[in-house]
C-alpha cells in the first residue's frame, strides 16, 4: 500500500483503516473470527484500526485489544468517545469529568497504555469546546493520548474547534472523522475544503453507504443487523430518496463494468480520489467482506470515470437526507423559526 500522512503529524497511515464497529454484538459475535479478521487486514498493510467505545457496549474495543496485542507497536490505534454508554446522563458527552473517566474504560478495554488518535465521536451542545479540548490537552500531556480528533463537525465547528485552541494554546484536533460515499456527498461543499484548509486528517467512513455500493442491497431488501435496524429510514425501499438510491446503484454498476472494476473498488477508490481524504474507514463483518475491500487501496479512479460518476451522482449532494449525519440538533423545531 502508499501509505499517506496523517494531517501535519507526520505519521503514516493507510489508505484503508480498518473499522470495527461490526465486530462484537453489532455484526460478528464471534470473537476468534473477528481476531482472524483483524489480523489479515494488517497482514495485508492496513496499519490504522478504528473502534468507539460505543460500539457494542465496548466489546468493540475488546476484541481489538486482544487482537493487537503482539503488534501495538505496528498499529496506529483510534479509538471515539462521548456517545451514551449507558442510561447514567453524566456517562456520556465531551465534559472534562466524562472523557476522563472514559479514556480510562477505552485503556482498560485496549489492554494498551496509549491511544494514539483519540476522537470526539459527536459534538456536545451543552459543553463548551473550550473545555473538552483543556481536558483533551491534558491527557495528551499525560501520555496516554498521542493526537486529538473530532467526528462529524461542521466545517464552522472545525474553525471554531481550531481557533480556541491557537487562542487558549491547547492541542488542536488534527483529525476529522466524516462520513462519505458516492451517494452522500454533502461534505465536499464545505468539510473537505475546510479540513484541507486547515491542514487536517481526513478519515471518511462508510464508502459503501452501509451497504449500498457493495450490491447487497435491492427493492425487497430491509435491515437485519442491529446497527442498522437503528437507521431503518436509510433503509425503507418505499421511499423515493431510497427508490433513486437504486436507480443510481445501477447506473454506477454499468461504469464500474466498463473501467474493469468491481462496485466496492469504485465506491472506495473514488473516495480515496479526493485531495482532501486520508483514508478511508471500511467495516467487514466477514473475512470474505475484507477481502472484497482491500484491492480498493490500489484502485485509481481516472478522470473520465469521475466524470461519469459526477453525472450520476451530482457532487456535493447526499440523495437521501436521512443519510447525512448532521442537522440533528440545528433542525429541531425549537432552534427553526418556530
Amino acid at each position: 500500500m502508499q501509505y499517506r500522512t496523517l494531517g501535519r503529524t507526520g505519521v503514516s497511515v493507510s489508505p484503508l483503516a480498518l473499522g470495527a464497529m461490526m465486530f462484537g454484538a453489532w455484526g460478528n459475535q464471534d470473537h476468534d473470527d473477528s481476531i482472524r479478521i483483524i489480523n489479515r487486514a494488517l497482514d495485508a498493510g492496513i496499519n490504522f484500526i478504528d473502534t468507539a467505545d460505543v460500539y457494542a457496549a465496548g466489546e468493540s474495543e475488546e476484541i481489538v485489544g486482544k487482537a493487537i496485542q503482539s503488534r501495538r507497536d505496528d498499529v496506529v490505534l483510534a479509538t471515539k468517545f462521548s456517545m451514551p454508554s449507558d442510561e447514567n446522563p453524566n456517562h456520556r458527552g465531551t465534559s472534562r469529568r466524562w472523557i476522563m473517566r472514559a479514556v480510562e474504560n477505552s485503556l482498560r478495554r485496549l489492554q494498551t497504555d496509549h491511544i494514539d488518535l483519540y476522537q470526539m465521536h459527536r459534538p456536545s451542545t451543552d459543553t463548551d469546546i473550550d473545555e473538552t479540548l483543556a481536558a483533551l490537552t491534558d491527557l495528551i500531556r499525560q501520555g496516554k493520548v498521542r493526537y486529538i480528533g473530532s467526528s462529524t463537525l461542521l466545517g464552522s465547528q472545525i474553525a471554531k474547534a481550531q481557533h480556541v485552541s491557537e487562542l487558549k494554546n491547547l492541542e488542536r484536533f488534527t483529525t476529522e472523522q466524516p462520513s462519505y460515499s458516492i451517494l452522500a456527498r454533502e461534505i465536499e461543499v464545505d468539510v473537505l475544503p475546510t479540513t484541507q484548509r486547515f491542514g487536517l486528517g481526513t478519515l471518511t467512513y462508510s464508502p459503501l453507504a452501509a451497504g449500498w455500493l457493495s450490491g447487497s442491497w435491492n427493492k425487497d431488501s430491509s435491515p437485519t443487523s442491529p446497527a442498522r435496524q437503528r437507521l431503518a429510514a436509510r433503509f425503507d425501499m418505499d421511499l423515493p430518496a431510497n427508490q433513486r438510491k437504486l436507480d443510481v446503484v445501477q447506473q454506477l454498476g454499468t461504469v464500474a463494468d466498463e473501467a474493469g472494476l468491481t462496485m466496492i473498488e469504485l465506491a472506495v477508490g473514488f473516495v480515496l480520489r479526493h485531495p482532501g481524504v486520508t483514508s478511508a474507514i471500511i467495516g467487514p463483518r466477514t473475512m470474505e467482506q475484507l477481502e472484497s475491500q482491500l484491492p480498493a487501496a490500489d484502485v485509481a479512479i481516472t478522470d473520465d470515470v469521475l466524470d461519469r460518476i459526477d453525472a450520476i451522482a451530482e457532487p456535493g449532494i447526499t440523495i437521501n437526507p436521512r443519510d447525512t449525519n448532521y442537522g440533528d440538533v440545528e433542525l429541531q423545531p425549537t432552534n427553526r423559526r418556530r
